[in-house]
């Protein structure tokens, strides 16, 4: 014979994930009372509500300092009082450059490092010349150009871009 069992229907608490949504429902509602609180009580609240619209898009300020353009066909470029610096990757510099110019690549996210800067204006400095003509991929926007004013603005004078980059400047040299 078959025995029923009988039981007695349990109490289940509340299941744990409602419990942890009520708990940082409560946690939320204290923290805006305080914030609100805190905000009445300062002397010059926030607004909650904005009175004027915001600007979302302003314009960046162009960092740098400044840059003559110069022309690829200038004999100058190639003169040994001219100091070369090319702005594009080791591995297009290892391909084709100028003679005597220096690779700095040009890196859009970051700025030159201090110790790669110092080297340069030691360099320049060292080779007697007079002005820094830079030239950079060609792109739009120009790596050189970006290059020469991130160096111009922080300390190098005489800096001069070579418009239309490698391709211009490369296509005009002597062979």
């Amino acid at each position: 014979m078959a025995v029923a069992q009988i039981t007695q229907p349990s109490r289940r608490s509340m299941p744990d994930r409602l419990r942890v949504l009520l708990e940082a429902i409560a946690v939320t509602a204290v923290g805006v009372v305080i914030a609100l609180l805190f905000n009445a009580l300062r002397p010059a609240g926030l607004e909650l509500i904005a009175r004027t619209p915001y600007q979302i898009l302003v314009p960046c300020p162009e960092p740098g300092g400044p840059v003559q353009i110069v022309q690829a066909t200038e004999s100058w470029i190639l003169s040994a009082r001219t100091f070369l610096v090319d702005a594009r990757s080791p591995q297009e510099f290892d391909l084709r450059h100028l003679p005597g110019a220096v690779n700095l690549p040009y890196d859009w996210l970051e700025p030159v490092p201090e110790d790669d800067l110092l080297e340069l204006a030691q360099s320049i400095a060292g080779s007697g010349a007079k002005r820094v003509a830079v030239y950079g991929d060609g792109g739009r926007p120009d790596s050189g150009e970006h290059l020469g004013k991130e160096i111009s603005g922080r300390g190098i004078k005489n800096v001069f871009f070579v418009s239309g980059g490698a391709p211009a400047v490369l296509g005009s040299e002597k062979q």
